[in-house]
């Protein structure tokens, strides 16, 4: 009987890598992966539902301010055609042009200490009130007089807009009247509210300057048609280029209030 050889083991070359196969992953961790993913979804967007809604009721308070009209009433959004204004050159008169001017021609013991002192030059200021084209805001840090050539400024100033909008079939708008005569009084409370600017030596406190808001307007309803903001400042730049050019008043284009600060040189 022939023995059988054993046939010598080859070697093998290199080394084999185990490959595992991948734990399956459990129905219960899937579930709960994906209520993550949906829940993740929903934050989202409650987030920006809630962003959408804050700026929606933002935008209309600024919209119920300005009294502008809501689509519901059936009116449409109308423009003024005139040219664009470069606002920041077109008024730009210096505060101390303003101030010289309020000395020149208002009242000579100004500031004012308070109401009652404004009440004895009643000779020199008047009082003024909302009228047909102009509101006279609630004010706060100031008392609503003002020299009477000022006064008469203040009306010619407002008639000249609302002539601007009706010659161009536009709605009727008012404009707002945001600061007007200030007394010691009033400087002191501008200063406690955290004006930095508020000064015993400004032109508010002489009876011959005001400001006119130009973010904000006073709307007759009974026009459903309306027009934004923008565009009617437009209009308000037209109508005191018209007074600026007959060397009536002096105005500085004012960003950070918002407003057109406006001194009578009469």
């Amino acid at each position: 009987m022939v023995p059988v050889q054993k046939q010598p083991r080859k070697r093998q070359s290199g080394k084999h890598r185990i490959i595992r196969p991948m734990p399956s992953i459990r129905p219960a961790l899937l579930q709960k992966v994906g209520w993550m993913i949906v829940g993740a979804v929903a934050t989202i967007a409650i987030l920006a539902a809630g962003s959408f809604w804050k700026q929606h009721v933002l935008e209309s308070k600024r919209t119920s301010a300005t009294h502008t009209v809501t689509a519901t009433t059936g009116g449409k959004l109308v423009y003024y055609p005139g040219r664009n204004i470069d606002y920041g050159s077109k008024f730009s008169a210096p505060n101390d042009t303003h101030l010289a001017a309020a000395k020149a021609a208002g009242v000579p013991d100004a500031p004012l200490k308070d109401e009652s002192d404004v009440m004895a030059h009643k000779n020199k200021l008047v009082k003024i009130t909302s009228g047909k084209n102009y509101v006279v805001e609630d004010l706060t840090h100031s008392l609503p007089y003002l020299t009477k050539p000022a006064a008469r400024e203040l009306e010619a100033i407002a008639n000249e807009f609302a002539d601007i909008l009706q010659r161009n079939g536009l709605p009727h708008y008012r404009v707002i009247v945001t600061s007007v005569l200030r007394t010691e009084e009033n400087v002191q409370k501008l200063k406690k509210s955290g004006n930095v600017n508020a000064s015993s030596n400004s032109a508010h406190c002489y009876g011959t300057t005001f400001d006119l808001t130009y973010s904000r307007y006073d709307k007759d309803d009974s026009d459903p048609n309306y027009m934004n903001e923008g565009n009617l400042k437009l209009v308000l730049g037209q109508a005191l280029l018209n007074e600026q050019r007959k060397d009536r008043i002096y105005v500085k284009h004012e960003v950070k209030q918002a407003c057109f600060h406006i001194t009578c040189r009469l």
